[in-house]
């Protein structure tokens, strides 16, 4: 059994059948193509909740890079 099932909204994604390679860059400053795919996505906060939630730990997920993520995980757990 999948650990992660497909959440619907990955089938409206502005990434849907665009290589993946583009969200998994080597450094944040090659993240350019997918944070400009991503900045024009109807479902980019459902993405970046999803990521978020499920702890993704690579790749670009809701126009937010790896670093990006983990600031706003640290943020939220001050906040709580």
């Amino acid at each position: 059994m999948d650990k992660h099932p497909t959440p619907g909204w990955r089938n409206r994604a502005a990434c849907r059948g665009v290589d993946a390679d583009i969200f998994y860059p080597l450094t944040d400053d090659d993240a350019e193509d997918a944070l400009a795919i991503c900045s024009a996505c109807g479902v980019r906060q459902a993405c970046l909740e999803w990521a978020l939630a499920n702890r993704e730990h690579e790749g670009v997920w809701g126009g937010a890079t790896e670093r990006e993520r983990r600031r706003m995980i640290r943020q939220r757990r001050r906040s709580a």
